[in-house]
């Protein structure tokens, strides 16, 4: 090295014209090797260092993060809402969108690890593991349910699949495994992409697996839109929830999309095989002493296991929306695959509504020739009055995942045609055999049974009050029927038996609740009490509010009053409520709860209060929630989207501009820039004015014409000449 340095300096020294004599940024103006240089320019000329500007790495990860990804999810859904019937062909741009992956690796990592992650606290490395993720999708390289090669994997994953044994390597290839890290990232983010499309084109009578909608909307929909309806189809269409041919799911998805790398992304998802352990009945278990089980500690970034009262809650979950679609390895896709496939159903089925309306001048609430919603007692949508025998022909539909509710006002001929109907719909679409047991007609007398709930009629006679024409007020007594919606208590029962916390049908007997057995009072207490606020919620819509929520109270004390009468050794509840009270907010432990001196501890604020158990009495149950339920109800966040585009929309402020004008409106902004508009012209009518007469170019006459105060003059004798005539 130091060789070859000495020999190129001879070089130089004896030929300078080697080194160009240009002038440039890096060398002087004078040739260092010309005579009469200093040496200080030869020195300078080796230890110069040229300054390289380093230019972005297009692959680097954080250069690839130019927005926030909430921001990008928030324009795909502007965009689809403002143009909802679109065809959709280039998705690829957002799949390449790194911050998408970002957002929805914080999303998974939640689920995961159970904390939110903030996008600066990501590693680089699982950055860079992230984009070698997005480029295997673009580049077709990505295969779903990997078991053992992973471009990204979990957090909490520490194992090395490297150093695995083949009986390992073989259990992990052959037995049923979680979904890889990797496959919910890519879940995620195809789930971003596509239901903004989709939600800006569902139908308004489907409300499950969608955002914003949940089983206590399709409650208050029934309620506002299902009075009058003598009539009910309810139809189970759960099969579909359990697949569909691929080719009917792709056929369905490509409506609308028809982008090619998301389509072969979903197809290979739904076609690829999920390895699931074989099931072996004829084995016989070996019956095996049971062991001691410790405590198990949970690892720092472990997830909590759902607390117990959320558990007993999630058992309460009525038959409609138990089952939730599990398609292939689509993973949390499958929900918005079932919703694409039955959204056909919907549309069917709102045209059907269209077509079955035929209104009746005699009828008294529907006798529209258009069928408008707001028709009838808007205030109380529940009762309608009687009619006349000619009655108007009408019909409606709910949908909440695979099961549908179809009311109609007529005879019951025209429900059993509606029902032929559907049964040859759901044959050539679906491919799904439905046969007259599987979507029964049943008369609203007889109560129909939907999410748990009861749909009644009752005959009622109220007094109507109405303001007349000059303002009278008369009050006149009137018949109708109205809809009731009840909890059915046959239902709740049922699922108490479920979960073991009774026994018997007729009289149900409270059971013990011997899970929370090793818990303290205090925790014990708290538990069941976020348990019945959560049911009080569930059944907030119910007529029977009030009962069904005492029944359950009643239950949960019971239970927890045998619990405690054999922890504590009471024998008895009546011995249990004696010394915990009604509410059982005193300890039991060693009877602490009779004695006088824990009485002055707690006056004191010396001992630990524990909180008694809520809804004990039934004037401490609150009361159903009627509150009125507009008939095109949307979202929040769909009336965000539409009321943001409405005003972003420029034909919304040329309206307004012109409301302002019409009404002589003006704001004080329009009004400072109408002065500083008629500022600007006036300045250069002046200037324009000056540079004409500069040049010479007006005789004495125009100039006095165009003088201000000459006008000013003229218009008052005008005026004065006016006044006189």
């Amino acid at each position: 090295m130091h060789r070859r340095i000495t020999v190129f300096t001879f070089q130089v020294l004896k030929s300078p014209s080697i080194i160009p004599t240009r002038t440039t940024q890096l060398y002087s103006k004078l040739n260092p090797f010309a005579r009469g240089t200093n040496g200080f320019a030869l020195c300078r000329l080796f230890s110069f260092t040229p300054v390289h500007r380093r230019v972005p790495d297009p692959d680097d990860p954080m250069n690839l993060m130019k927005e926030d990804g909430v921001s990008v999810c928030s324009q795909m859904w502007i965009e689809n809402f403002r143009e909802p019937d679109r065809l959709v062909s280039n998705l690829i741009s957002y799949l390449r969108r790194f911050e998408l992956w970002v957002l929805a690796y914080q999303k998974v990592y939640a689920d995961e690890i159970g904390s939110y992650v903030p996008r600066s606290s990501i590693t680089r490395s699982a950055l860079e593991d992230l984009l070698a993720l997005r480029n295997a999708v673009l580049d077709n390289r990505f295969k779903w349910g990997a078991r053992l090669e992973f471009f990204i994997k979990s957090p909490k994953d520490k194992t090395d699949y490297e150093s695995l044994s083949k009986r390992k390597i073989k259990a992990i290839l052959t037995t049923t495994q979680p979904a890889p890290f990797q496959d919910k990232l890519v879940q995620e983010v195809l789930l971003m992409i596509l239901e903004p499309i989709y939600e800006a084109r569902f139908s308004q009578k489907s409300f499950a697996f969608r955002p914003g909608r949940n089983a206590h909307t399709v409650l208050r929909v029934i309620r506002r839109n299902f009075a009058g309806y003598l009539w009910y189809i309810k139809g189970d269409l759960s099969p579909i929830l359990d697949g569909l041919k691929v080719g009917l799911v792709i056929s369905a998805l490509m409506r609308d999309v028809r982008d090619k790398k998301v389509i072969d992304l979903i197809k290979l998802a739904l076609v690829t095989p999920v390895i699931t352990s074989p099931i072996d009945g004829t084995e016989k278990k070996k019956k095996t002493k049971r062991k001691y089980q410790k405590k198990k500690v949970l690892a720092e970034d472990e997830p909590k296991p759902d607390p117990y009262w959320l558990e007993t809650f999630f058992g309460f979950a009525p038959e409609e929306a138990e089952k939730l679609p599990s398609w292939g390895h689509c993973g949390i896709l499958s929900p918005l695959l079932a919703n694409i496939c039955l959204d056909e159903l919907d549309r069917w089925m709102e045209g059907k509504i269209k077509d079955f309306y035929r209104p009746s001048k005699s009828d008294v609430i529907w006798n529209s020739p258009e069928g408008e919603a707001e028709q009838g007692n808007t205030s109380w949508p529940e009762f309608v009055p009687t009619s006349g025998p000619d009655k108007t022909r009408k019909m409606d539909y709910v949908r909440y995942g695979g099961h549908i509710l179809i009311g109609i006002r007529g005879p019951r001929a025209d429900a059993a045609t509606l029902r032929k109907q559907l049964i040859e719909f759901c044959d050539q679409k679906y491919m799904i055999k439905l046969d007259n047991e599987s979507l029964p007609i049943e008369h609203i007398t007889k109560g129909i049974m939907f999410l748990d709930h009861v749909l009644c009629r009752r005959v009622v006679y109220p007094t109507l009050r109405y303001t007349a024409t000059g303002g009278k007020i008369i009050s006149e007594k009137g018949v109708g029927t109205l809809l009731s919606v009840t909890a059915s208590l046959k239902q709740c029962i049922k699922q108490f038996r479920k979960l073991n916390f009774l026994k018997g049908d007729r009289e149900p007997d409270p059971q013990p609740c011997f899970r929370m057995f090793h818990a303290t009072q205090a925790h014990t207490n708290a538990q069941m009490n976020k348990f019945l606020s959560t049911m009080v919620e569930w059944y907030r819509y119910a007529d029977n509010r009030k009962k069904v929520v005492n029944f359950c109270s009643y239950i949960i004390r019971g239970s927890l009053a045998k619990l405690y009468a054999a922890k504590y050794k009471l024998r008895s509840r009546a011995k249990v409520y004696k010394i915990g009270a009604r509410n059982l907010s005193r300890p039991l432990k060693e009877r602490k709860g009779q004695s006088p001196e824990y009485q002055n501890l707690l006056r004191m604020g010396l001992a630990e209060s524990i909180d008694g158990l809520q809804y004990t009495r039934m004037s401490l149950i609150p009361e159903t929630d009627y509150t009125p339920f507009p008939s095109n109800w949307r979202p929040d966040h769909e009336k965000a989207l539409i009321e943001y585009i409405r005003l972003d929309d420029p034909k919304t402020l040329e309206e307004q501009k012109g409301c302002i004008q019409e009404q002589g409106l003006v704001s004080p902004q329009d009004y400072i820039s109408m002065l500083v508009w008629n500022y600007k012209r006036n300045a250069i009518a002046m200037d324009q004015l000056s540079l004409v007469k500069s040049a010479g170019l007006l005789s004495s006459s125009n100039r006095e014409n165009d003088d201000p105060k000459n006008k000013e003059q003229e218009e008052s004798e005008e005026r004065l000449h006016a006044s006189q005539m």
